[in-house]
């Protein structure tokens, strides 16, 4: 559909743009240029016009310092090459990835149509906070104008450079007419919201339409939830694609008396947020399992509520035939956690093996009496126990090729309430970033709700035992949690105020708890940096996870003093 201009130039009344939001996997280049070229084709029986990809798509992200590597940055820019020669006879094709130029790094969006490269846009504005570095590994360039695409200027703001005005501002003045944005955006909890007001500002600030398209799956602790959408002038959405799933669809826009606008598409409802940081845990495992082609998992089933909503999730993401449940107790063990820890297992269908310490703890025992003689039995004895379950259970890793899950949850990894070497032995934590007040909730919401897309049984999987009976480690007779910690509803208010917050003493005081307990909390954080340096990655569910979000020195001599 074509019209003339009363300057006599031919413009379209209508561009079709296929949206393709992707899983791709760091440094898979030739697997994330199959899975462009797939969704080019599928545009192309679309009759799109442009189909886009997420930001650096071709090397997955965040890819960190491989994306420095010159060997693997110019392998990237062949590939696509070879996809824009690959894909000539068709749409336009707009992918992310890597951009040398000179001494600069760029992280870019390369527009790909006729057989060649035949426009990049550059990223402007460079997150560096959170889980990004992106000043430390790229250069910025100069504001940039929109790219023609079959005589619509399409301006292609690269994530970060539709948080603020500026780039779109810069494109919208130099005539573009549709907005089109990139992103590796990765899930915290209602993050959505976030993304969304702010493209609302730049859809009222430019009077364009606007296209966000979000990246999906997981990346180390990373996972990145799509959620793509398409909003119009004046903030209406015309499309709203699934969180946590691939998916491409296609969109017409339409140009009227005001302007270009969206026609209505796919819309989809989001969950709300637990069943979305529950969907997170599950598929940052299931995905950190295949990109690192480990098909199997096992776990030291404890008969505790952290172990089984562990088991939960891995058999939610990988099926019960894949998961492996262990318990190996000790004298210290209650009947209640033997058949709790079993009844669970049974529930999900997974294999159950039972492997007492005993004659392990005793041999290891005689083998230390002449150094531990004249002492009294203390911390170190407990720990033997939770080092030992880690040797065994690496040795069954080892032996059958299955990742040792481990099992701490936030609460405890935050005041080091685990064992190095012991309990906190494996290759990725599911709940690392989940408190223990929400462990208890999330076991209930699971144990009520089902879903397409978790591969374990429906119904009631974790006894409600389990989420009822007063946590213990079990490492000594009669041992509880809160004989070594504040009750948890105390305990995680206290580090949500000093770690998600980045408050003070005087802010837990505030807010009614007592200088005694955040001073202690206070330093069982610091002193536990080493340990966390050391522990397993795991999912990501908020803005200040320990990891990439959270960086403190090991070494620390400093206290607030309240």
């Amino acid at each position: 559909m074509w019209r003339t201009t009363t300057k006599g130039r031919a413009m379209t009344d209508r561009f079709r743009l296929t949206m393709a939001q992707l899983n791709p996997t760091v440094g898979d280049l030739a697997g994330n240029a199959a899975k462009a070229r797939a969704a080019w084709e599928e545009g192309r029986a679309q009759g799109a016009d442009l189909v886009a990809l997420p930001e650096m798509f071709i090397t997955g992200y965040q890819a960190q310092d491989l994306i420095v590597k010159p060997a693997f940055v110019n392998a990237a820019v062949r590939e696509i090459e070879a996809l824009a020669k690959a894909c000539a006879d068709g749409p336009a094709l707009a992918i992310g990835g890597p951009c040398p130029e000179g001494a600069k790094l760029h992280n870019s969006y390369y527009v790909l149509q006729g057989g060649k490269v035949a426009a990049v846009t550059h990223k402007y504005f460079l997150p560096n906070f959170n889980v990004f570095d992106e000043v430390r590994l790229f250069s910025r360039d100069q504001l940039q104008g929109p790219v023609s695409i079959n005589g619509v200027r399409v301006g292609m703001p690269v994530c970060e450079d539709a948080w603020y005005p500026d780039v779109v501002e810069a494109m919208e003045e130099s005539g573009a007419e549709i907005l089109v944005v990139p992103n590796g955006s990765p899930y915290f909890r209602n993050k959505y919201e976030t993304r969304l007001n702010k493209m609302i500002a730049r859809v009222v600030e430019s009077g364009l339409p606007l296209a966000y398209l979000n990246m999906v799956g997981g990346q180390d602790d990373q996972v990145f939830d799509g959620g793509s959408f398409v909003m119009n002038p004046r903030a209406r959405l015309a499309v709203q694609l699934p969180v946590f799933e691939e998916v491409t669809t296609t969109v017409d826009f339409v140009r009227g008396d005001e302007g270009w606008t969206a026609e209505e598409g796919t819309f989809v409802t989001h969950p709300d947020a637990w069943e979305q940081d529950y969907n997170v845990m599950v598929l940052a495992l299931r995905d950190y399992c295949r990109k690192t082609g480990f098909g199997k998992v096992l776990l030291g089933m404890s008969g505790g509520v952290d172990s089984a909503l562990v088991a939960t999730i891995a058999v939610d993401a990988l099926g019960a035939e894949n998961v492996r449940c262990v318990m190996l107790p000790s004298e210290y063990t209650s009947e209640h956690s033997l058949e709790d820890a079993k009844a669970c297992a049974n529930a999900l269908g997974c294999r159950y093996d039972f492997v007492p310490i005993g004659k392990g703890r005793d041999a290891i025992t005689e083998t230390l009496a002449p150094l531990f003689e004249g002492t009294q039995p203390d911390l170190a004895e407990e720990n033997i126990q939770s080092r030992l379950r880690g040797l065994l259970l690496m040795a069954l890793s080892n032996k059958f090729g299955e990742m040792l899950l481990t099992t701490g949850n936030k609460s405890e990894v935050a005041v080091g309430y685990a064992t190095i070497y012991g309990d906190m032995a494996g290759g990725y934590n599911p709940i690392k970033d989940l408190y223990k007040t929400r462990v208890f909730e999330t076991c209930r919401w699971r144990n009520a709700n089902h879903r397409g897309w978790m591969k374990g049984p429906e119904g009631e999987v974790i006894p409600e035992r389990i989420i009822t009976k007063p946590p213990s480690a079990e490492l000594r007779a009669d041992q509880k949690d809160s004989d070594s910690l504040p009750d948890y509803p105390v305990l995680d208010a206290i580090l949500d105020i000093l770690v998600d917050q980045d408050g003070a003493v005087s802010d837990c005081v505030a807010a009614g708890y007592s200088r005694e307990d955040a001073m202690r909390v206070q330093h069982l954080l610091y002193i536990s940096e080493y340990k966390r340096f050391q522990s397993a990655p795991g999912a990501r569910l908020t803005n200040r996870a320990f990891w990439l979000d959270r960086r403190y020195p090991i070494v620390n001599r400093w206290r607030d003093e309240g």
